[in-house]
């Protein structure tokens, strides 16, 4: 969404479009004459990364969406790779979600780009399919919940690098919320329609579920299992990797709630973070039109937690900051502030941030150039210089991790650093 739109709903992200997604689904788009070929950022950890996805099935559970249907998932276990090992580097997209994406960014609502302006089919990640794990002791792992209607695979710049720096990141789409999820053989599933408070709930208790249950697998890999639907091929020694006693989750927007509500749920979870996300099922603005807060935000969690937020304007062009100490933007994060009682920090990304600058079109739309009027990239990204802004997420993501499931304090978090002017430290 729009760095505007923030100021009606924070809890979403590729929200705009989607009611169109299951149409444009199978749509072929038009390729543009001259399409912008992507790269993706550097990783700035130690390990080469590697990556799989897994194809879950919940045999206990009818979907929430389709009761018809038992519950299936896609999710993607990304990794520290054995450093002599050499495979093909990952497509950034599969080939159905690139399309759905591809029509969902020409929209005035983001980009206003052509359809088929993007090479998405030469655009690849800087994971490798399939290498084997990285030798060594077991990792911690980390659950990853993208926005509203979002894709996972459209936050691979903070989900790669930080399996680069030695975690085990799990990152799920949501089926029937994302845009659209991608199962073996090209089976394309898209989001259903709706809104409304009670719609938000249903979703936020389907991703819970999800992600709790995506535990469950994990467990069963650690264990030696093969949970992939398929039983397709595990990379090696993936099972042998998963340090299932140091668990974290974060996420973006309403991935960033999913991780917090997960957590009040599921004592498995040590610590989470909230990537610029409401807290509440519905948020209205101005203040007061719709507050259905969150379990997390009315009784806040024991364990660590870490708000990050970014800016917004209201409907005059003027900022708004997504901080716990601006009840008249988020009460949630508010409320959420007050009733917190492990570790807590709330850091504010400014310099002309927007809420998009939490995913990959921070890494995407500067390479459009100008493809992308300034008044679109202005309103999707924001001003803030982007190198910037992804370095100072990663290295924040990683430091907060490093400390509560590795016991190592890099002193990042102490404070505001000068290698990152663009952090603000709330409290």
């Amino acid at each position: 969404m729009s760095s505007r739109h923030t100021r009606v709903v924070r809890g979403s992200a590729l929200i705009a479009g989607l009611a169109l997604a299951g149409g444009l689904a199978t749509a072929a788009p038009a390729v543009a004459a001259d399409q912008a070929k992507l790269t993706a950022p550097a990783l700035t950890g130690p390990y080469d990364v590697g990556t799989t996805d897994l194809h879950l099935v919940d045999p206990s559970r009818p979907d929430p969406w389709k009761p018809e249907r038992r519950r299936e998932l896609m999710v993607t276990v990304t990794y520290p790779a054995d450093r002599f090992a050499d495979g093909p580097r990952a497509p950034w997209l599969a080939p159905g979600v690139g399309s759905v994406l591809d029509q969902v960014l020409a929209s005035e609502d983001y980009l206003g780009l052509p359809a088929g302006s993007i090479d998405w089919a030469s655009a690849k990640r800087r994971a490798e399919v399939g290498v084997p794990v990285a030798h060594g002791a077991p990792k911690p792992v980390t659950l990853f919940s993208p926005g509203f209607g979002g894709p996972r695979e459209t936050y691979t710049a903070i989900v790669d690098d930080l399996a680069s720096r030695g975690y085990v990141v799990v990152s799920l789409s949501h089926t029937y919320e994302s845009a659209a999820v991608e199962f073996p053989g090209g089976r394309l599933e898209t989001a259903v329609s709706g809104a409304g408070p009670e719609f938000m709930k249903k979703a936020l208790d389907a991703r819970v579920a999800d992600s709790r249950f995506v535990l469950d697998r994990l467990t069963d890999l650690a264990r030696g299992q093969n949970p992939d639907a398929e039983n397709r091929p595990l990379p090696r020694g993936l099972g042998r990797s998963l340090d299932l006693s140091r668990v974290g989750a974060y996420g973006h927007s309403y991935g960033g709630f999913t991780a917090g509500e997960t957590m009040v749920h599921d004592r498995r979870v040590d610590a989470g973070i909230n990537l610029d996300g409401a807290m509440a099922s519905a948020v209205g603005y101005p203040p007061g039109s719709v507050y259905v807060p969150g379990e997390v935000t009315k009784r806040g969690l024991d364990r660590p937690f870490m708000l990050m937020g970014a800016e917004g304007t209201d409907e005059n062009g003027n900022p708004l900051e997504h901080t716990h100490r601006h009840p008249e933007f988020d009460r949630s994060w508010a409320d959420f502030w007050a009733n917190q009682r492990g570790w807590k920090r709330d850091l504010y990304l400014r310099g002309g941030s927007t809420h998009m600058a939490y995913s990959d079109l921070q890494v995407v739309v500067p390479q459009l150039g100008s493809r992308v009027t300034p008044e679109k990239r202005e309103a999707v990204i924001g001003t803030i210089d982007p190198r910037r802004s992804v370095a100072a997420q990663r290295d924040y993501i990683g430091a907060f991790f490093d400390l509560h499931l590795r016991g190592r304090d890099r002193h990042l978090l102490d404070g505001e650093s000068p290698r990152h002017p663009n952090i603000d430290f709330i409290e």
